[in-house]
């Protein structure tokens, strides 16, 4: 077990959709011994990269669960990450920033910054996880570190600086110039596994010393000792990592590295910017909830000696069992103990702990705080915290986005129908993103999730995995309801059954919330007009009533509901009496609200070669999409735009046709807005003829 916490880092490395993530994890693991052959993501004869250890993601050359490694590099132990880039699968990303201390953001030379960049920057920032960015493909044509680096400063507000300068771009790169020892560095062999340290080439000279005296400035804000070394000329490379890491940590400055990782060029020297860089276990401050004391906030120490605090971030099926990935915060976690799910209050005993290598492992006999391990036969959800039994704390979940599309599926045979149950429960285990359940009223089997591609991948993975054949519906968009004006109510529920019978009488009004609040119940009753133990069951039977609209049968959101009067009897109200008055007092108030239908609009950005911009704008704009705008670059251009999720099904198909093969778009869930007057016509009279057969 790893004593020395200043050792140990946890990163992740995360990007756009092929930016080379994968890639680039497969030449740390090469260079770190992990691995003694370089796989490719596409590699032939069903090989592919170690890290996408599905035969799926090999297959189609991206990455769809988060795998977990780890590795040495001068002697300092790495836990490492491998996210996706792909918007439908951001709960891989979100669940390993919740647990990572520090991240190489990667992005590609040519493209640059991308939607999705911007996406993993925004959930980086919500963890405050310090990042180094990494320009990879320096040999694709149209490459321009320079100008990447500017775009993360424009488009992503990050301090950047760059490190290094390239050697040659294109056809041409070569290698690296380091501006922190103003030394060429070059990578040769087979592999790019012999780094030869040369004198700056004599076209470059100028450049370098322009570019470090760039980097010092910006550097020495966060060093004193810095800045007077700048000005008595006595600067020394410890001094300046010095002030590089502080300006990390703070989460203020963003160093820039750069090469190309299929190339072998420029991967080392970003292993020893990790470990001088970016934190170590205890630079980072972790907070948990004190369940003993009311909730009250607790910061965690990563002291191997403190009570044992652990998260379990992701849950996994393997050909061993469950899995279940932990980052232990506190303490010390071994073999055979107890610990307890502060959730559940149930106790489990650790049997067998390993330390994970993609699909592979190893045993251990202990984990120490700041370490990422795996437990077996651990029955919890993700994001349930673990402790021992001295202390009772919980972690904070992570930010679970909801589900925009749903299909209805259906087994084509019974003993698929078993098949198709467990499948399904443990996808749902695994993936908070993705659910599952039976609609009440057609009995059908409905599964949602983030996109076409997240839906797409798991009924592959039912197939492949579980031997289920499922027949799939029409998607389905996840519209929501809500009203558009202020309406009144004063509802009263009598109901007289021999004996005692039901009482309940509740005035007030409605009106629409224009914050994003969902929902919001509030009680101006006065003089116990309705007592006050009844008023959370008016409010039970009103959220009841949020849970299916009358007009097109979907959840209702973006209400108040304020409750100023009432009634009850001595012996026939009760809370059930109240519940079904409030429930109802809402459905008689709904429909004089002006009830509207609102459907989820996404973010799109499509990419591609400029000759076929006019065919993107246009396929947009058929799309009832709203262009936002426009920007090209190197015969490149980029379109953003928002448009409804229910005109977007098979804009992949569309799109690759209009640009023949060239495009790619990233779409992800902006906001939910009315749909047009005619949609909402029409889409309330299907939900009628439904409900009327039915």
């Amino acid at each position: 077990m790893q004593k020395d916490l200043s050792r140990i880092r946890n990163i992740g490395i995360s990007a756009h959709i092929d930016s080379g993530k994968t890639t680039l994890t497969e030449r740390i693991l090469f260079y770190t011994d992990r691995i003694h052959r370089i796989q490719e993501v596409r590699g032939k004869e069903g090989t592919g990269a170690t890290m996408d250890h599905m035969e799926l993601e090999r297959e189609r050359g991206i990455t769809i669960t988060s795998a977990a490694t780890y590795c040495s590099w001068n002697d300092h132990h790495i836990n490492i990450i491998d996210t996706p880039g792909h918007v439908d699968f951001t709960i891989e990303v979100e669940r390993s920033l919740r647990v990572l201390d520090g991240a190489i953001l990667v992005l590609c030379g040519v493209a640059g910054v991308q939607s999705q960049s911007m996406t993993v920057d925004r959930q980086m920032r919500r963890y405050r996880v310090p990042r180094l960015a990494f320009i990879n493909k320096l040999d694709r044509s149209g490459s321009n570190p320079a100008r990447v680096s500017d775009q993360l400063r424009d488009k992503l507000g990050l301090n950047s600086v760059l490190m290094q300068l390239p050697i040659g771009l294109e056809a041409d790169h070569a290698g690296v110039v380091d501006l922190v020892r103003m030394k060429a560095l070059r990578f040769e062999g087979d592999n790019g596994e012999h780094i030869i340290e040369d004198e700056i080439p004599a076209g470059m000279q100028a450049e370098a010393d322009a570019a470090r005296e760039n980097m010092l400035d910006a550097v020495s804000l966060f060093s004193d000792e810095l800045t007077e070394a700048i000005l008595e000329e006595q600067v020394t490379e410890e001094l300046i990592h010095e002030a590089v890491r502080k300006g990390v940590l703070s989460l203020e400055l963003c160093p820039v590295f750069m090469g190309s990782a299929y190339k072998n060029r420029g991967v080392q020297p970003l292993l020893d910017a990790v470990t001088r860089y970016l934190p170590t276990p205890l630079d980072v401050e972790n907070t948990a909830v004190d369940l003993s004391a009311d909730e009250a906030p607790i910061t965690l120490e990563s002291d191997l000696h403190k009570p044992v605090v652990a998260l379990a971030f992701k849950l996994d099926e393997t050909r061993y069992g469950q899995l279940t990935y932990l980052r232990v915060y506190q303490g010390t976690l071994k073999k055979g103990s107890s610990i307890i799910n502060s959730r559940t209050q149930k106790r489990v005993k650790v049997g067998r702990l390993a330390r994970m290598h993609a699909d592979k492992m190893e045993d251990i006999e202990a984990a120490g705080a700041g370490d990422i391990v795996a437990l077996f036969g651990v029955d919890c959800a993700s994001g349930d915290t673990f402790t021992d039994e001295s202390i009772q704390v919980a972690m904070s979940s992570m930010h679970v986005p909801a589900p925009v599309i749903s299909l209805a599926i259906k087994p084509t045979d019974q003993k698929a129908q078993d098949n198709m149950g467990k499948a399904l429960g443990r996808f749902v285990r695994e993936d908070p993103t993705f659910r599952a359940g039976v609609d009440e009223e057609s009995g059908q089997t409905v599964i949602s999730g983030m996109g076409e591609l997240h839906l797409e991948v798991y009924i592959e993975r039912m197939k492949r995995e579980y031997s289920v054949d499922v027949e799939t519906g029409a998607p389905q968009v996840a519209y929501r309801e809500t009203i558009s004006q202020r309406a009144e109510f004063d509802y009263t529920h009598k109901k007289q059954t021999g004996g005692s019978g039901q009482y309940g009488r509740v005035a007030g009004y409605v009106e629409p919330l224009d914050d994003g609040t969902d929902f919001e119940f509030v009680s101006q009753i006065r003089g116990g007009a309705i007592p006050t133990e009844y008023i959370p069951a008016v409010e039970k039977g009103v959220r009841q009533g949020l849970g299916k609209g009358k007009l097109i049968g979907f959840p209702v959101l973006g209400i108040r509901f304020v409750a100023n009067d009432g009634n009850s009897h001595s012996v026939d109200s009760s809370d059930m009496a109240f519940q079904i008055t409030g429930l109802a007092a809402f459905r008689e108030v709904y429909s004089r609200a002006k009830p509207i239908v609102l459907e989820p609009v996404m973010k799109l950005e499509v990419e591609g070669p400029n000759e076929f911009q006019g065919a993107y704008i246009k396929s947009v704009m058929q799309r009832r999409g709203t262009i936002i705008g426009t920007t090209e670059d190197a015969g490149f251009c980029r379109l953003e735009a928002e448009v409804p999720l229910a005109a977007m099904f098979g804009y992949a198909t569309d799109l690759r046709s209009m640009s023949q093969g060239k495009a790619e778009f990233t779409m992800e869930f902006s906001r939910y807005l009315p749909v047009p007057a005619e949609v909402q016509q029409e889409l309330a009279e299907k939900y009628r003829e439904s409900t009327s057969k039915g």
